[in-house]
């Protein structure tokens, strides 16, 4: 029988092997041919080239009302960079959703950004500048790379578009936290191993981008870019199984 994996939030990054699940705002204008020829003016440079990207074996599906499967019906559950768009709340009833539609013995791979990698790099670079102040930067990359998707309410590349098409496309589509895009929450292996316990997840472990209890993963590609290096650089990867009674 073959396994079944399902793809959440899947984006762009998807395998005809699993069931890719995703319900972007991108994803929904594609579907109809008469949205799409109204977005087209308003999508330009890395915008439209992910617009384009994205395949077409996805199924459309708002994730924050359930699962489209029954319970104990997957064997595994993929999920990466978010967890962190839910807030706390909804994250729990989520994760909660995914432990209903796994089998006994399944597995659950959950990526997120690593918020302890990201305070260790500033704190690092925070060192360098202490050490040697003449040689001190800006220090901003470094803070924006753990409050910007909290705290931004420009959506991905409409600060691009001129006055009128930033005006009509936030007009309707909204700003980003309306649109999804800023994260709600951040985690470590710390408190995201709390939450996973809570839920009722057992056999937690922390693993690297290329490593996993999963049979076959890397073929997948999921975690990879198309050279095997890192996909999400400066993710957290942790693993989890529904427990056999």
């Amino acid at each position: 029988m073959k396994t079944v994996i399902l793809n959440l939030g899947c984006g762009t990054k998807t395998h005809s092997d699993v069931v890719n699940i995703d319900w972007s705002i991108y994803l929904k204008i594609k579907q109809s041919p008469l949205l799409s020829f109204m977005a087209r003016p308003f999508i330009k440079g890395k915008r439209r080239e992910r617009f384009d990207a994205i395949p077409d074996n996805i199924i459309v599906h708002d994730l924050s009302q359930g699962l489209p499967f029954g319970e104990g019906e997957a064997d595994v559950v993929y999920h990466s960079h978010l967890l962190e768009h839910l807030e706390t709340k909804n994250a729990e009833v989520f994760l909660r959703n995914i432990f209903i539609v796994l089998k006994p013995g399944g597995v659950m791979r959950v990526v997120v950004p690593d918020f302890e990698f990201l305070c260790r790099t500033y704190v690092e670079f925070l060192d360098r500048c202490n050490a040697n102040p003449d040689s001190a930067d800006n220090s901003d990359p470094y803070i924006a790379d753990i409050i910007e998707q909290m705290v931004r309410l420009e959506a991905y590349g409409s600060s691009r578009q001129n006055i009128l098409q930033r005006f009509i496309e936030n007009k309707i589509l909204g700003d980003a936290r309306k649109r999804g895009e800023t994260h709600q929450w951040m985690y470590d292996k710390i408190n995201l191993k709390r939450l996973l316990t809570d839920v009722g997840f057992r056999n937690i472990k922390v693993k690297k981008y290329n490593d996993s209890s999963i049979a076959g993963w890397n073929d997948l590609g999921l975690d990879l870019n198309e050279s095997g290096t890192e996909y999400k650089p400066g993710s957290l990867y942790v693993e989890c199984e529904k427990g056999v009674e």
